[in-house]
């Protein structure tokens, strides 16, 4: 029986996707020293799937986004790409490793689902999708499921389905820390001389109704924006820049998004691919990966470059990301998927715990979540 979302599990798990055929969340238990036990494999009901890179299947980065799943309070919403749906799930109380589905998945309107996002106060879910039909659609949700979502919120990428990439793509879509707006980066191509952008859509404060039209802006200097990690206690946001490494900024009540402090971004020496952005309150600082390079790069709260662990485990990179406690926890998609536990707080320097594989996973899997 789903219980109620302001009571969520008391111990811990992190959630991916393992983005096959047959799309399944995978669930893993944290134990109390922060390394990682196995926990369950749940079926979404919907298919998983792959854009294309070049004459290849994508993978890893197989969808070209963060936020392929996330937790709100005791529910998990997963995004389907190879079946257009949205899954929602009950988290267990007593094992967060154990979920539950509500009712079917639902249709998201648009094509290729990468991205899903939970209104921090109302019922609302917003999916975002990067194929031939790009967009934002919305619903609602309850124990019982999910609604019907409401209509496609266009963007013109000019995409087919599965969408080729990674550039002119829909990266992440993210209630904005006061839930006043729904925002989403999507992609440019330098190749092409066109811009990336941040969409704004207002919330409606009464209900969470998400609005029908955006603003749309460009921060300065950036092109290929891709995951993000809001700053807590702040409006302010951690960006990854494909193109060169991260910036921080702020959206304001007119849905126009740009960089703190000017014009300012951190450029990351010797990256490839950052993509992917969490923050952790137990160091006070955000933290990107790349999927081409095998290192965990910390960036402060004013944009600057912090700590740089350059690990030696074979990881190929890391994609997904997410902090718990003193934790950061990593997702590496490969012939062999490792998710690896980076300690961030305890000590002077970043320490790896443990490069924990999973087995029965391939280089597809996408998304992290963390249940809390």
């Amino acid at each position: 029986m789903p219980m109620d979302p302001s009571n969520p599990p008391k111990s811990k798990a992190i959630y991916f996707l393992s983005n096959e055929a047959s799309n399944a969340v995978v669930a893993l238990k944290i134990n109390h020293d922060g390394t990682l036990s196995p926990g369950s494999t749940t079926l979404t009901g919907g298919a998983g799937g792959s854009g294309t890179n070049g004459n290849m299947t994508a993978g890893p980065d197989a969808l070209f986004s963060q936020g392929s799943l996330t937790v709100s309070g005791n529910f998990l919403f997963a995004v389907n790409p190879g079946s257009n749906t949205l899954s929602a799930f009950a988290i267990s109380p007593h094992d967060p490793t154990q979920l539950t589905p509500l009712g079917a998945p639902v249709s998201t309107i648009g094509d290729f689902p990468i991205s899903v996002a939970a209104h921090p106060r109302h019922p609302t879910v917003c999916v975002a999708t990067s194929g031939a039909r790009a967009g934002i659609a919305c619903g609602t949700y309850s124990p019982h499921g999910l609604s019907p979502l409401d209509h496609l919120r266009e963007f013109a990428l000019n995409q087919t389905t599965p969408p080729a990439g990674p550039l002119t793509t829909v990266s992440q879509t993210f209630f904005s820390a006061d839930g006043s707006q729904l925002l989403t980066t999507v992609k440019g191509a330098p190749p092409l001389n066109t811009t990336g952008y941040v969409s704004a859509f207002p919330v409606r404060a009464a209900d969470g109704k998400v609005g029908a039209h955006d603003t749309r802006s460009s921060p300065p200097g950036t092109a290929v924006l891709f995951g993000v990690a809001k700053i807590p206690g702040t409006n302010d946001v951690l960006m990854a820049d494909a193109s060169f490494g991260a910036v921080i900024t702020t959206t304001d009540a007119a849905g126009v998004t740009s960089i703190v402090d000017g014009d300012e971004k951190l450029v990351v020496q010797g990256q490839q691919a950052t993509c992917w952005a969490t923050f952790s309150e137990a160091s006070g600082t955000g933290f990107v990966t790349d999927v081409l390079v095998n290192r965990l790069v910390e960036v402060t709260k004013q944009g600057k470059l912090g700590r740089v662990f350059e690990s030696g485990n074979g990881n190929d990179g890391y994609i997904d990301l997410v902090a718990v406690g003193g934790f950061v926890y990593a997702l590496a998609p490969g012939a062999e998927t490792h998710v690896t536990v980076f300690d961030v707080a305890s000590g002077g320097s970043i320490g790896e715990v443990e490069n924990f594989r999973v087995e029965g996973v391939g280089k597809a899997a996408q998304g992290m979540a963390v249940s809390w």
